[in-house]
């Protein structure tokens, strides 16, 4: 009996090693596309905004729901968008149930005296969440082209000038730009954010653009083609990560999405677990659920290379890495006392040297990343070591989280839209506590990860009787790892 369950926990220890391998072989061939890109964006053929003629009609939305704390800023913000008014419509999709909306109502009414066409839009219910909002603000939307900004970014004033011009090219669909970071540096859990948000942005995003592989609209900081749209059938409120599914349906559909890795637009990031939490939960859960949704129509589309199938495959499980890493890390300790007693097993083990091999790949491919928003200089090379490992510890800390999350997406479980609170603070004296829209419950998995933190705990001492300290490092960060997420979500009250 010992000899077969040893045998069923090194398969799956073994198989899950190889798709993260494979993943990581993946964002290698991204980090070649990337390092070979030859910016093209001059080249593209842009309409002339200078000729009243060729300035398009354009709608900018704002989904929002309860946001009191940057609402204004918000308005404020985008009122400062430099194009035509009388090519500019702005609406304000308002799905808040609380008093925010008096506040909103009274701030876009005083836009609307100096002139600007902004709209106040208001639900009788909140049906699809952020898709409804988007599908019913789009079917009154006056644009050609729609952008879309959630209620933390703060895109500049040029915003639209740098972006709406590369529709003059008719087969484009959509316009994506880099996310930024307004409150980087506010704490570890912040640059860690920035940290992984920005490798995205740079290697997968533009990895997978420069040869035509699927990328996907971010659901803000971006601009879409009405015609876009519709064509791939409007949005679809059936996911948790709705700009996703409409991605993948528009670019089946041949339109081409373009990617702007030098239009920066500033966004906040939660910095307070509880919200980081929801986030990931969205965002893991929503990948599954893409996978389950859209996985057969890029394997079986006939109008997309096999390269482009395998990226797209490897994005669409992209959150499913999580529970592939969760599960190498639960089995490493029974992995350990099965290497011991079964000498036979010991070529299983020289799979280990995929994992090491992937961690350097990822290493590599981060780094380059990294030094194209910090610098190369040898300081900034420090400081990315330290948050390479920090960041990768605090991911196995939220490997069990995430695991579920994404369970529940290709499980099929439905679940409401929980949005992630706003802040607006600008440094780090300023306070999160008072915020209203946090959560108060402590989360259930707590009680796991505190659990996990003793079991990995229990994994280093393992290494003394066992006289193997191969795994100690690995055991070390998850320790680290699960005790960051524990405290932080025990003193934030997550």
């Amino acid at each position: 009996m010992g000899l077969i369950i040893s045998y069923f926990i090194l398969a799956i220890y073994s198989i899950a090693l190889l798709l993260i391998f494979f993943y990581s072989l993946a964002q290698l061939n991204l980090l070649i596309n990337y390092l070979g890109y030859k910016r093209i964006n001059q080249t593209a053929p842009k309409f002339n905004l200078l000729d009243p003629r060729e300035i398009p009609y354009v709608t900018i939305q704002l989904p929002v729901y309860n946001e009191e704390y940057v609402m204004q800023r918000l308005l404020e913000n985008i009122a400062k968008i430099e194009y035509p008014k009388s090519k500019l419509e702005i609406q304000v999709l308002d799905d808040s149930t609380d008093e925010s909306v008096v506040d909103t109502a009274k701030w876009v009414k005083d836009l609307q005296e100096t002139g600007l066409d902004i709209q106040h839009i208001r639900r009788e219910n909140r049906q699809g969440y952020k898709a409804g909002a988007l599908k019913e603000g789009l079917e009154t939307a006056k644009g050609e082209f729609v952008a879309i900004f959630d209620a933390d970014f703060l895109p500049d004033s040029d915003w639209l000038k740098k972006t709406v011009l590369y529709f003059k090219d008719p087969e484009i669909g959509v316009v994506q730009t880099r996310w930024g970071h307004i409150n980087r540096d506010y704490s570890t859990l912040t640059r860690i954010q920035a940290f992984a948000l920005d490798a995205h942005f740079t290697l997968e995003q533009v990895g997978r653009n420069a040869k035509g592989h699927f990328i996907n609209f971010n659901g803000t900081a971006g601009i879409w083609r009405k015609e876009c749209i519709l064509d791939a059938g409007n949005w679809e409120g059936d996911t948790l990560t709705e700009d996703l599914d409409l991605s993948y349906r528009a670019q089946l559909k041949n339109w081409k999405f373009k990617y702007l890795e030098d239009v920066e637009t500033p966004a906040e990031l939660p910095v307070v677990i509880s919200a980081a939490r929801s986030q990931q939960f969205r965002w893991n859960k929503g990948g599954a659920e893409n996978f389950r949704k859209s996985v057969w129509s890029v394997v079986s589309a006939k109008n997309i290379s096999f390269k482009t199938k395998f990226h797209g495959v490897m994005h669409l499980l992209n959150s499913s890495m999580f529970l592939c890493v969760f599960l190498v890390s639960l089995l490493s300790i029974p992995a350990m006392y099965i290497k011991a007693l079964y000498p036979q097993f010991d070529i299983v083990f020289s799979l280990l040297s995929f994992f090491v091999l992937s961690t350097i790949i990822l290493f590599v491919c981060y780094w380059f990343t990294y030094k194209s928003i910090q610098g190369s200089s040898f300081d900034n090379f420090v400081d990315y070591i330290k948050i390479f490992f920090t960041f990768f510890s605090v991911a196995l800390g939220f490997s069990l989280h995430n695991s579920i999350a994404v369970l529940e997406g290709h499980w099929g479980k439905r679940s409401a839209f929980v949005r992630t609170p706003k802040f607006n603070l600008d440094n780090i004296t300023d306070s999160w506590k008072d915020n209203k829209y946090l959560a108060t419950k402590l989360s259930p998995n707590m009680i796991l990860e505190a659990l996990l933190m003793v079991y990995f705990l229990f994994g280093m001492y393992s290494a003394i009787p066992l006289n193997d300290f191969g795994l100690f490092p690995f055991h070390l960060m998850l320790f680290m790892g699960f005790g960051f997420v524990f405290t932080k979500s025990l003193t934030a009250r997550a």
